[in-house]
């Protein structure tokens, strides 16, 4: 097998020089003439069980051959059979949510904390499922029940970065589906199915895109998950535009470069922070691009940073800094956040690739009270 930098390059391209080509074809059709309708029909049975059989795929929201090319690198990068892609990460996450549930197991453990939106899912109950939240392996292995359909956990937590044993966490779930959330870690630091995980989500809208400039969402499994998860997406139209799977498969060739760099300065920050004076706690798991840190001024770092972004979202090449308690978890109810270890003082910092000395230079005057005013 070729090296994972190596694959991230060439994925999803393999038959370019056959075709006479080098740069992936973008296809924006909508929908594919045939004339043989007899022919079209049968094909258009298999695609309803989620199977993808050869050829065109009749309509674009059944399919799209620049999404799929998207879809067998991802596959290869985490090193599952297939993956299918959705228009959002949210979206991924409903349509396996919806697949448990269509199975007859509507039941979900979480293990908190997560990401906010996700949280909300599922403790509102939004798709028909019913939640019990866990924090250790022990949790998770007392919470499952003969309802449970999936168990649900970060590689990295968000926004505490924390990671919980993937493959004693796998053991625990039995025969209960594990879908790990990926998006913090990426395959370049974290391959989830190598532990045990039977899927493996992406929000591609960070990471994997990496430029902040395409939405995406993306879930790598088993050929039988992914007929299931198919069969959803052509229900609920969930599909990922064209253009986004071209850009996102442009994005997985730079994706080691990008993640090594960024987690090379994400360190030292962490280093940095932990001996400013005015950082109470850090938070950053020993890898990975995103850091963490606790200051009793927060709101008032995100309005005097200069050089760094203060936005939502994470994964671009820009750094971007963003107050949880306000923002991406700001959904969750007061107690259940703060029980999560997501208090007020929680700053999160999604680390791009900028000089060190400019970003810390950025971080370090942000931090520092502002002088009075002389009146």
């Amino acid at each position: 097998m070729t090296a994972f930098s190596t694959r991230a390059v060439h994925a999803g391209r393999e038959d370019l020089t056959d075709l006479g080509i080098h740069a992936v074809p973008l296809d924006l059709s909508t929908t594919y003439p045939a004339r043989d309708s007899r022919l079209e029909a049968t094909r258009l049975d298999a695609f309803a069980t989620g199977e993808q059989p050869e050829g065109m795929p009749v309509y674009g929201r059944i399919g799209n051959p620049t999404v799929q090319r998207f879809e067998t690198a991802l596959a290869a990068l985490e090193g599952c059979e297939a993956a299918v892609a959705f228009a959002t990460g949210m979206a991924a996450m409903s349509a396996c949510l919806l697949a448990a549930v269509t199975d007859g197991k509507p039941h979900v453990v979480g293990v908190r904390p997560m990401y906010g939106t996700s949280d909300h899912m599922l403790d509102a109950g939004l798709l028909g499922t019913s939640v019990t939240w866990a924090s250790t392996v022990d949790d998770v292995a007392v919470a499952i029940t003969a309802d449970t359909g999936l168990v649900m956990v970060e590689t990295f937590t968000n926004p505490m970065l924390t990671e919980i044993d993937l493959k004693e966490l796998a053991v625990a779930c039995g025969d209960v589906p594990l879908l790990v959330d990926n998006t913090f870690a990426t395959p370049v630091l974290r391959r989830p199915a190598e532990q045990g995980a039977q899927l493996v989500l992406h929000s591609a809208t960070k990471f994997l895109g990496g430029h902040g400039d395409v939405m995406g969402g993306v879930v790598a499994c088993d050929e039988q998950m992914a007929r299931k998860l198919r069969q959803v997406r052509i229900a609920t139209g969930g599909i990922m535009h064209p253009l986004a799977g071209y850009l996102l498969l442009r994005g997985l060739s730079t994706l080691p470069v990008r993640i090594k760099a960024a987690s090379a300065t994400a360190a030292e920050l962490a280093r940095r922070l932990a001996e400013h004076p005015r950082v109470n706690k850090v938070h950053y798991p020993g890898d990975g691009a995103l850091v963490s840190f606790e200051t009793s001024n927060a709101t008032d770092v995100i309005n005097a940073v200069r050089l760094i972004t203060p936005a939502v979202s994470l994964g671009t090449v820009d750094t971007l800094i963003q107050h949880p308690a306000s923002l991406t978890h700001r959904v969750m109810a007061d107690n259940d956040r703060h029980e999560a270890g997501i208090n007020d003082d929680v700053l999160r910092v999604s680390v791009g690739l900028e000089d060190v000395d400019d970003l810390w230079a950025d971080l370090d005057q942000s931090l520092r009270p502002t002088p009075p005013s002389n009146r």
